[in-house]
This record gives structure tokens, C-alpha cells and sequence, in this order.
């Protein structure tokens, strides 16, 4: 009976001591974390508004959107994180779009768990630089194998469920931006 009540008090020790060091740990990352965040979110939207000098965060309607102005103060446009489901988990996603929500200045892969090699593909500028000032005055559309007519890409060959799902997301997200920012502003 001792040699149990050893080994329930050793187990307890340990776990106490496991459990501290884990709480103490994540103390001191969760804020790192954060900041890291904060930094890729800044990065991103100056990737994918170009000519942005500057940009203040507004929350319209429950979502952040960053309203990017140049030197002179003059907005070139919006930002704003978009995510949904990809073929193998959630793509989260930065859009940039001109002031007129007209047209599609560039998108940056937040996050992604697409296939390394073929739906990885989708942070790569062959796919990424087909956005940019891309034509948005309905929605995107993605084509297979035919050159892309404006307002298209094309799907990246052997990922075209991770092309389809980007595209999905953006078209998704710039609906409700353009109903929030027409009703807000």
C-alpha cells in the first residue's frame, strides 16, 4: 500500500511541476505570438497594397478592414483577411482591392495547409501574381487551360480544388466587403 501512495504522490509532483512549467511557458510566448501576428497581418497588407504609406484599422460590421492611404493621404485602397475551407484545411487569406472595390490589387497566403508541391503552389507569385490589379467588377473566375480573359486566373495544374477554394474565398469575402463598405461609409 505504501509503494502505491509513493508512486500517486510522485505522479501528482510531476504533473503539478509538468502543468507550471507548461502555463509558464505559454506566458511568455502567447505574447510573442501575438506581436508575430500583428507583424505578418502589417506585412501583408503592405504586400498586397503596394503604394500604402499608411493604413488605420476599421471595424465595419464586425470585420477589421485596413483603409490604406498613399504620402498624401489619398486612399489607395482596402485590405482584408478572408479564409475559408481548401482541400486540405483553411486557407486564411490577405485581399487587397482598389478604393473603387473594382479590382483586386494583390492576395498574400496567410495561413494554408495545402499539399506541399501542388496545393502548396497557392503561396507561390506564379499563382499569387495572376491578382494583382486583376479585375473584380464581377466575380473572379478560374479557368483550367485556357489563357485566362479578364477577371480570370488560371488553376494551378494537379491543385485545382486549392486554386477553386482561394478564388471561392475571395469572391466570398468582396461580396460582403462591398454590402458592409456601401452601407457603412
Amino acid at each position: 500500500m505504501k509503494q502505491i501512495g509513493k508512486m500517486v504522490l510522485v505522479l501528482t509532483l510531476l504533473g503539478l511541476i509538468s502543468g507550471l512549467a507548461l502555463s509558464l511557458v505559454s506566458n511568455y510566448a502567447d505574447p510573442l505570438i501575438e506581436e508575430n501576428k500583428q507583424e505578418a497581418i502589417r506585412e501583408a497588407i503592405y504586400y498586397v497594397l503596394q503604394s500604402t504609406e499608411d493604413y488605420e484599422t476599421d471595424e465595419v460590421d464586425g470585420k477589421l478592414v485596413y483603409r490604406a492611404v498613399d504620402s498624401s493621404e489619398e486612399l489607395t485602397g482596402y485590405a482584408f483577411t478572408a479564409s475559408g475551407g481548401g482541400y486540405q484545411g483553411t486557407i486564411r487569406l490577405m485581399v487587397g482591392v482598389g478604393p473603387d472595390l473594382q479590382e483586386v490589387k494583390g492576395i498574400q497566403i496567410l495561413e494554408s495547409s495545402e499539399t506541399p508541391g501542388l496545393g502548396g503552389k497557392i503561396r507561390g507569385e506564379s499563382f499569387k501574381g495572376q491578382f494583382r490589379n486583376l479585375s473584380a467588377k464581377e466575380e473572379i473566375g478560374l479557368v483550367k487551360s485556357a489563357e485566362p480573359d479578364e477577371g480570370e486566373v488560371q488553376a494551378i495544374t494537379g491543385a485545382t480544388i486549392s486554386s477553386k477554394a482561394v478564388v471561392n474565398i475571395i469572391n466570398k469575402e468582396l461580396s460582403r466587403i462591398r454590402s458592409v463598405l456601401s452601407t457603412g461609409e
